[in-house]
This record gives C-alpha cells, structure tokens and sequence, in this order.
C-alpha cells in the first residue's frame, strides 16, 4: 500500500489532551482518534474553540482522522435510545466541524435472526444515522468484534440507506472467537476505518487474547492487501495498551510503515 495513513487513538494513551497530542505527532502519526464521550465533549467546544483546535493540529501536522463515540448500550436497546441517538447526531456532526468523516462505536449484538426483534431495532436505528450522515457529511463505522463479521455486513447491506460502513478490528475479532481469514474480504467494501489491533486464540480461556501488533493471528499483511485491492484511503487507528504503552505503540508504527 503506497500511503498508510496512520491515526493514533489519544484517550488510550492516559495523557492529557495536549500532551496526547504532542505525543501523536513525536511517535509520528498523521491523524488521531478522538474519544468525544471520555476526552472531548462536543458541548464544551465553541466553534471558536474548534477552530483553535484545528489550528493545533494543524501546527503538529496532524488531522482528526476519526471520532470515537462510545455508548453504553448499543442501539438495539430501546431502554433510552433516544438520549443515545440524539447523543450521535451531535457526534457526527462534531466529527465533521472537525474535518473528519468517519465516527466510529460498537452499535450493538447483532442477532442471527434477521426477524428478532433487536435486529429490527438495529435496522431502524441505523438507518436513522445513516440518513444522518448523509446530511452532515460523517459516515458512523460499526467496530466489528460482538458477532462474525459477516452477520454485521448483512444487517448493513439489509438497510435502505447505505451511508454507513464498517471500522474493521481484527482484535476484537480474534479475541471475542469471532476471527476467520475471511473476514477482511466480507468488510471491505464497507470499511470506513481500519483499527490495527492484533489477537491471539487461548482455548484454554474459551476467548483471544490482544497481543502487539504483527504478533498475532490477524495476518495484517494480508488485511492491508485485500484493503488495497478494494482501493481503501482510510485511516489505520493504533491503540495503546495498558501492558505496552508507548513503546509498543511505537513498534506498531514501524510495523505498518514497514509492510
């Protein structure tokens, strides 16, 4: 892949905004991934205060290439769903005033009954932010991890409005057993963003494990090649760890530059 165009999730690398920041641009990403739930509310950002903050990014040489709203519930809970809704909207349309395009969250279980009510649920409510997007300009990424990647692509090729996509998470895949080589061939005509996490299987645990990038089962070089040849310009997203930190974040920069 000729330009990988790396982001660096800043809520997982337990610094202050600013200092993340810093940070990004030193270890050498190009775009960050912005927590609007935990890190940076929409609310307590004036346009004037948007704008000094892309001027900050600007200055470090870096872009906000995704939006991460993290909901507590997914959007086939009826339980307040529409707090949770409105809630995106907001997000969406703050990823845009920001210069992103993309908003990324685990939008729920996926049934493997198309008639379950929850998938029904999933299917209204997904069409809802997608017309959304399609209106303020930011596309929500479903993350993949909760269900086979082919149960996510089929309730969103099972909606009317296709303004919606995929943030890929081999990771999650792999860890929640969900993983197959395949998997990346199924998401890539709908993925939005690609998050560079890696994972190994523990049968003994029943479940995967994370482990650093390029060490694991996701066989990133063959992710980046399907990617490739589906001509995707997305961002890939690194996330820090708690075990390695910054030196692993690091290591996982070299390995996608590398590759």
């Amino acid at each position: 892949m000729a330009n990988v165009k790396i982001a660096l999730s800043l809520s997982t690398l337990g610094q202050p905004f600013k200092q993340a920041l810093q940070t990004a641009s030193q270890l050498g990403a190009q775009g960050v991934e912005i927590d609007v739930r935990n890190t940076l509310r929409p609310e307590e950002l004036s346009d004037t205060g948007r704008r000094q903050l892309r001027k900050m990014m600007s200055d470090l040489n870096l872009r906000v290439a995704a939006i991460r709203f993290p909901t507590r519930r997914g959007y086939d809970v009826v339980d307040d769903l529409d707090r949770r809704m409105d809630a995106t909207r907001k997000a969406m349309s703050f990823a845009f005033s920001l210069g992103a395009s993309v908003v990324i969250n685990a939008v729920g279980a996926v049934p493997e009954e198309n008639e379950h009510p929850a998938y029904t649920q999933l299917q209204n409510s997904l069409s809802d932010l997608a017309r959304h997007g399609a209106h303020v300009g930011a596309m929500l990424a479903c993350e993949t991890g909760s269900e086979p990647a082919e149960r996510l692509t089929g309730l969103l090729d099972s909606l009317p409005e296709q303004a919606i996509g995929v943030a890929y998470n081999p990771g999650n895949l792999i860890v929640n057993d969900h993983f197959d080589e395949e998997s990346i061939r199924c998401c890539a005509s709908w993925t939005l963003a690609m998050i560079a996490r890696d994972g190994v299987r523990d049968l003994a645990r029943g479940r995967g494990l994370e482990v650093p990038l390029g060490q694991g089962s996701a066989e990133i070089p063959e992710v980046l090649g399907v990617l490739e040849e589906r001509h995707y310009d997305g961002w890939f997203h690194i996330e820090a760890n708690a075990h390695g930190g910054l030196p692993e974040v690091a290591n996982a920069i070299s390995f996608l530059r590398e590759l």
